[in-house]
């Protein structure tokens, strides 16, 4: 296979690549040869895309059909307050363009499904997933491995961050490690536990390294390992991953074939909705609580944790942690009237799930959370 030329300019451009022996004049052709299918665009998806673009891969796909969000900046450093309500696929196109314009930045405005994945990503070379739900995880490795691709993976929470690179072909997939999804609502998001801006800067760098090495064939690539990061300690942990004989997907005996419905499998959407709902049957919105509490006496029980509340509160709500509230059902009230919220309405829907089980039958979620709260009735309350 013929490999691109360099123009004098990039030469120039990649003079610090073509001074080290693993990479050289060949390798940097090679990079320029390639093309990276990065799926999200927020916190890992930034520096993935950044540092790909930056190294003179030739061909990058930006998977995203969300919009940029202030509170996005903490940590999604592709993204500025000049692009704040743009398209993310767009305003990361540019901000790569700018920084690199002899590359070729392909935007897919579309959630990654079922229906479109594999003709999205047949056409690259390697996959980087930066996404923050399970369903498109289980989805992207499933398309890896049909298309036999290497998967870069990473995941971050709080301040903890995973990196492997899965390839069937040489390794485990992602469904080696884990066969099944956790249960629905064990694993909180980012969004409702938070997450430090720079770690995804540490993490999706270390995924474009990662994705660097498999593309130029140099050092030993997280293949059959698992990397393991904590900022507050900063301590980095490795654990060895073996292909599962098991598996569904890659394993000898694989019983699927083809791509299926991961919402369902995983029990949970796809997309991280910022507004949370338990069901018609069982919201309230922030202006029908706002009149009802004019008028009735209300239990407010709020689940959000205690160092939430420093940033808003309800008055007269009653603070028990969704972590608490299964110990703490005595200090409820099943004959009261009651209304449960957090921050998006995400959390208070598991919570509600949880007092109906125990027979609570008098209970609203809090549609929105206290967000809907501060964006629909108080605006004096921040937003956050």
């Amino acid at each position: 296979m013929s490999l691109p030329e360099l123009s004098r300019d990039e030469i120039l451009r990649y003079s610090r690549h073509l001074l080290i022996p693993e990479v050289g004049l060949e390798g940097q052709r090679k990079l320029k040869n390639s093309s990276a299918l990065i799926i999200g665009t927020g916190g890992l998806g930034s520096p993935v895309a950044l540092y790909l673009a930056a190294a003179g891969i030739g061909r990058i796909g930006l998977v995203d059909y969300d919009t940029v969000d202030s509170s996005n900046l903490q940590r999604q450093v592709i993204h500025g307050t000049s692009t704040v309500g743009k398209l993310k696929v767009e305003s990361a196109r540019a901000k790569l363009l700018d920084l690199n314009p002899d590359i070729q930045v392909d935007v897919y405005n579309e959630p990654y499904t079922s229906e479109n994945a594999l003709h999205i990503a047949k056409d690259y070379d390697i996959i980087l997933d930066g996404t923050d739900n399970f369903p498109t995880r289980y989805l992207t490795n499933d398309v890896a491995v049909f298309l036999d691709k290497p998967n870069v993976y990473a995941s971050i929470y709080r301040f903890d961050g995973q990196v492997s690179v899965f390839y069937a072909k040489e390794g485990p997939c992602y469904r080696c490690l884990f066969p099944e999804p956790p249960p629905p609502g064990l694993v909180p998001s980012c969004a409702e536990g938070g997450v430090l801006g720079v770690l995804p800067g540490t993490i999706g760098t270390i995924q474009a390294t990662e994705a660097l090495k498999v593309l130029l064939g140099i050092g030993e690539p997280l293949i059959g390992k698992l990397l393991l990061y904590n900022a507050l300690d900063m301590s980095f942990d490795f654990v060895k991953l073996k292909k599962n004989p098991n598996c569904r997907v890659c394993g000898p005996n694989a019983d699927i074939k083809e791509l299926i419905d991961y919402e369902e499998f995983c029990g949970v959407p796809s997309h991280d909705h910022e507004e949370g709902s338990a069901g018609a049957n069982w919201d309230i919105t922030a202006t029908e609580l706002a009149e009802r509490v004019q008028h009735n006496h209300l239990k407010l029980v709020d689940v959000r944790e205690p160092h939430e509340l420093e940033i808003s509160r309800l008055p007269n709500a009653v603070n028990i942690p969704l972590g608490q509230l299964a110990a703490r059902l005595s200090e409820l009230d099943s004959a009261e009237e009651m209304v449960i919220f957090c921050k998006s309405g995400s959390r208070s829907a598991r919570g509600l799930e949880l007092l109906t089980s125990a027979g609570f039958k008098k209970v609203k979620n809090l549609k929105g959370g206290i967000n809907a709260w501060a964006r629909e009735v108080d605006k004096s309350l921040p937003i956050y």
